[in-house]
């Protein structure tokens, strides 16, 4: 066979192995993630239970990196301590590792039945949680399927006349087969398909035994990078999680693969027969060893990982509100990942109502301090802005039912609407009351009793438009609907009274004229942006239209 095919067959194995593993994952997420969830918050209590917490949680999740960043989540919300954190990351490496023991066996005359049984679960079965089961079952059908086509893929290259020397190379090199293998095991972002990929290499003869110890090795401490990395972004409690289980991890890689290399020895013939066998029992053995022995060592790895992620002071801006709602370890959970949305979003409600609640003071003589204040506010709209569209974004990519892409839709246009409401504050009414200020000039005694109709039904419906958001009540729904007939009523209104006034020659609303359009402008237009969170319940009942343009223009 022509060399770039076998490396084809080797690539198309390889990645569906690693399309397997997510799928196992995602399926038990999606079935009991919440549940998982409360197991391992409730499994806090001491370091023993929450490592055997975690190896629970790993084992079903086939990914310890998934039970890693949500304890770092944890720890970020106060949830866990950074101590049972770590427990329960060092419990999740060995529960992965069991995982990998499991996988390992002879199970291919199981192949045909897992994807026949995934396959009408999934696709014949309404029940959403059923599908999740076909999920679950045909990802392990076919992560026994892409280890024989390792194997097959392998056949070919064993009778190659440069993998014996490669191979032979990284016997002798044991640092190099330790950097090969941790890289590998970073870049396919899962330890059990490299650990797997290494036992089916073995198997025929294509991975010396010598090259074995730093090649697994390797793959632990580049599993341990794996959450390491997906961390790097949260705050400093929660990166010393993986940080510090990466310290311990590393440092008895690092002794044992200095023992090896000193005693030129491989894996040892206790840990069984055949080398593939050898390879997963030793990968078993390493982790129950750290996750026992490194448990007493826990305060020492975090005293170091604090030194490593220190706290960043935090500046103080007037304004400033508490941290965010979003939680990035619920991203492989949908549900409770738009619910985090939504609780941001919330958070961007009420930073708006504060720009808006002192508009009419604003207006009337804008202080200095007030202006900043709000000027200070817009900024945190547009950083919340930013951190709703790109976690959004974050979870789509993890693959989304159609009602949950729907309302991920959603709550990004919701964000955007509320940014934008935030922008015309800071845009259009405070430049408005800066002008005004400086001119010293003041509205008209009926001029200022419409806006501050106005300004009191937009704070209204900003209430309203938070609750629809959250309770998606088809009721309410409609209330805030008819709130911007009633707003372009109000607009009207007020803009005939002011034409009235100009004509009958008052003085003060002919020196005001183009500030109090605006401001009218302004609130009409972020009552708009509010109503817009009505739509899609509307839409998805049948009670608006998608034009105003009558039929068959």
């Amino acid at each position: 066979m022509h060399p770039i095919l076998i490396l084809i067959n080797l690539a198309a194995a390889v990645m569906l192995l690693l399309y397997a593993v997510r799928m196992v994952r995602t399926g038990i997420e999606r079935a009991h993630g919440a549940a998982l969830r409360d197991r391992l918050q409730g499994a806090s209590g001491n370091r023993v239970t929450a490592a055997l917490g975690g190896m629970v949680l790993a084992m079903l999740l086939q990914s310890a990196t998934a039970v890693g960043v949500l304890a770092a989540g944890f720890a970020a919300s106060g949830i866990v301590t950074v101590a049972t954190g770590l427990a329960a990351l060092l419990g999740a490496d060995l529960g992965s590792a069991l995982v990998v023991r499991l996988l390992a066996l002879d199970l291919s005359e199981l192949v045909p039945i897992l994807i026949l049984t995934g396959c009408v679960l999934f696709l014949k079965v309404e029940a959403r949680r059923a599908k999740q089961y076909g999920r679950i079952v045909l990802g392990v059908g076919f992560v026994l399927l892409s280890l024989q086509m390792i194997g097959a893929a392998t056949l070919p290259m064993r009778e190659s006349a440069a993998l014996p020397v490669i191979m032979d190379y990284l016997g002798r090199d044991a640092l190099m087969s330790f950097l090969v293998a941790a890289l590998l095991a970073w870049l396919v972002h899962s330890s059990v398909a490299t650990v797997l990929l290494l036992a089916a290499l073995a198997q025929g003869g294509g991975l010396p035994m010598t090259a074995a110890l730093p090649m697994l090795l390797g793959a632990n401490v580049g599993g341990a990078v794996i959450a390491v990395w997906l961390t790097r972004g949260m705050d400093p409690v929660s990166r010393r999680i993986p940080l510090g289980n990466l310290i311990l991890r590393g440092a008895a890689a690092l002794v044992l693969l200095w023992l090896g290399w000193m005693s030129g020895a491989g894996l040892p013939a206790w840990l069984g027969e055949g080398a593939s066998v050898r390879i997963v029992n030793a990968h078993v053995v390493f982790n129950a060893v750290i996750a026992v022995c490194a448990l007493p060592l826990i305060r020492p790895a975090l005293w170091l990982a604090e030194r490593l992620a220190p706290e960043q002071p935090q500046p103080v801006i007037a304004g400033q509100r508490r941290k965010t709602a979003l939680d990035r370890a619920t991203l492989a959970l949908p549900q409770l990942a738009l619910a985090s949305a939504k609780r941001e979003l919330l958070l961007m409600g009420a930073a708006l109502e504060e720009m808006l609640r002192p508009a009419p003071q604003l207006l009337d003589g804008a202080p200095p301090d007030l202006l900043a204040a709000t000027s200070a506010l817009d900024e945190e709209m547009n950083r919340r802005h930013a951190d709703v569209k790109l976690f959004l974004a974050a979870l789509n990519e993890g693959g989304l039912t159609p009602d949950e892409a729907r309302e991920s839709l959603h709550l990004t246009g919701v964000a955007i609407n509320l940014e934008y409401a935030g922008d015309i504050v800071a845009k259009s009414l405070l430049p408005v009351a800066q002008k005004k200020t400086a001119s010293g000039r003041s509205f008209s005694a009926k001029g200022r009793d419409e806006l501050r109709a106005m300004h009191a039904r937009v704070l209204t419906n900003l209430q309203l438009a938070m609750n629809v958001l959250i309770s998606g009540d088809p009721d309410a729904a409609r209330q805030l609907m008819r709130e911007k007939e009633v707003m372009r009523a109000l607009e009207r209104d007020s803009h005939q009274a002011h034409l009235g006034r100009l004509s009958a020659g008052n003085a003060e609303s002919l020196a005001t004229s183009h500030w109090h359009l605006e401001a009218l402008r302004a609130y009409k237009e972020i009552n708009s942006l509010l109503v817009s969170v009505a739509l899609p319940i509307l839409e998805e009942r049948g009670e608006v239209l998608r034009s105003r343009l009558a039929p068959g223009q």
